[in-house]
Parts: C-alpha cells; sequence; structure tokens
C-alpha cells in the first residue's frame, strides 16, 4: 500500500528525510523540487496538472510524492529524551487530521518527545495530516497503542504524571500548575473530550479560562497553549 504527500513544503521535507519514497510527481513548474529529487537519486516523473489532479484533491501545488504506508514508532522510542523532564503527548480520539497535522506541527517545534495516539476510533497518520504538519510527521514520533488507560498506567508506573486538558469542576487554571516533572498532556477528541475512563486515570486536570464569546477553542489551539506552558519547566 501507497500513500501520497502533496504540496511544496510537506514534499521537500519528505525528500530530505523520507526512506519510504516510490516515486515523485511533478509540473515542469516545479524545478527546485525536480532537482532535489534528482540528485538525491528518486525516481521521478514530470507530469502535467491533470494528472496530479486526478491523484490527489486540495492544495497540491503541482507536486506530489508517492510513498509507503507511514510506519509509526515504537511505545518504548519516546521514553527517550534529551531533556531533563520527559513530555509525551496523548491524544485520546481526535478525529479530524488537520487538528493532528497542527499538533504534530508545534510538537516538532517545541520538542515534544512524542505523541500516543490509539489504534481504533482516532485519525492516523495520513496525506492530509502530513499535508497539515508541513513536514513535521517526518520528524515526531507517533506510536499507536490498543489502550489508552493501560498505557497511561505504564507510563504513571515509569515516574510520568498525567495531566488532562478537560474543563470540568475539578479543573484547575492550567497556569497555576508547575510541570517540573515527567508529564503526559492528554487532548481528547473535538467534539467528546477525554473519555470518562481517561479522565479518572489522570493525576490532574486543567483547563484554559475563556473571558470572550466563544466557550472553546480548537483542539489543536488548546493543545499548543498546553505544550508551551509545560515547556517553560524542560531543561536539557
Amino acid at each position: 500500500m501507497s500513500e501520497y504527500i502533496y504540496g511544496k513544503n510537506a514534499v521537500k521535507e519528505a525528500l530530505i528525510n523520507n526512506k519510504r519514497i516510490i516515486c515523485l510527481y511533478a509540473t515542469d513548474s516545479n524545478k527546485d523540487i525536480i532537482d532535489l529529487a534528482r540528485r538525491s537519486g528518486i525516481n521521478y516523473r514530470v507530469t502535467d496538472m491533470k494528472v496530479i489532479n486526478k491523484m490527489v484533491t486540495g492544495l497540491h501545488q503541482g507536486v506530489v510524492l508517492e510513498v509507503q504506508d507511514y510506519k509509526y514508532s515504537k511505545f518504548e522510542e519516546l521514553l527517550v529524551t534529551n531533556y531533563k523532564y520527559p513530555f509525551i503527548v496523548v491524544l485520546d480520539g481526535l478525529e479530524d487530521p488537520h487538528n493532528l497535522g497542527a499538533i504534530l506541527r508545534t510538537c516538532d517545534a517545541s520538542g515534544v518527545d512524542g505523541v500516543i495516539i490509539p489504534k481504533n476510533r482516532s485519525v492516523g497518520l495520513n496525506a492530509t495530516v502530513a499535508k497539515v504538519s508541513t513536514g513535521a510527521i517526518e520528524y515526531v514520533k507517533v506510536a499507536e497503542v490498543t489502550n489508552i488507560a493501560q498505557t497511561l498506567k505504564i507510563l504513571k508506573d515509569k515516574g510520568y504524571w498525567i495531566v488532562g486538558a478537560e474543563a470540568t469542576a475539578k479543573s484547575v487554571d492550567f497556569r497555576s500548575m508547575k510541570y517540573d516533572m515527567p508529564t503526559v498532556l492528554v487532548v481528547g477528541s473535538e467534539g467528546k473530550g477525554i473519555s470518562r475512563i481517561v479522565r479518572e486515570s489522570c493525576d490532574f486536570l486543567v483547563q484554559i479560562p475563556m473571558v470572550g464569546h466563544v466557550n472553546s477553542l480548537n483542539a489543536s489551539v488548546s493543545c499548543s497553549i498546553l505544550i508551551y506552558e509545560i515547556m517553560k519547566y524542560r531543561e536539557v
């Protein structure tokens, strides 16, 4: 099986770092990308917009990269860190690939050790995620697990503290906590939030105060705010 990555930024990052490339398809106007493929010894075909339009939908900018299916990292790989306080993001049932792509982009920019997603009832790594992440999908370690609650228990046993992003009567302002500890940030699905059993596995629940007319934030925006707050406490 194969996937398509499209858009200039995402394709460039994949050409530089991806080992799963099958073939590049590009219009002759994308000479820099064609030259990069040629120098790297990667198969490529110069074609026209009609062909590319049949391959993918969306803003492809006349360039598409066919790659083998995305490979996930092993759970144990996420436990390796260069920071004093390890930091992992867990996404409990996220469904929108645009949110996952944006979160991966933030995780790459901030140095998060890795992301954990469930195998079922959740968006996985795909072409849309790659496009939105603008190449971050090639750098961030993403592990799939069968049971989020059980995974959190394992992480607790390894010394991590679980912080759930959920507005409840028991939640505290995210700015009131100190994250000077191995931390797992749990973010729930766009509509339902964190599932009950996962919420009960959290050591802390935090929320982002809202003072405007809108009472919620996009999942990727909320996740980014919390990631950078936690990053304040990390040391190499």
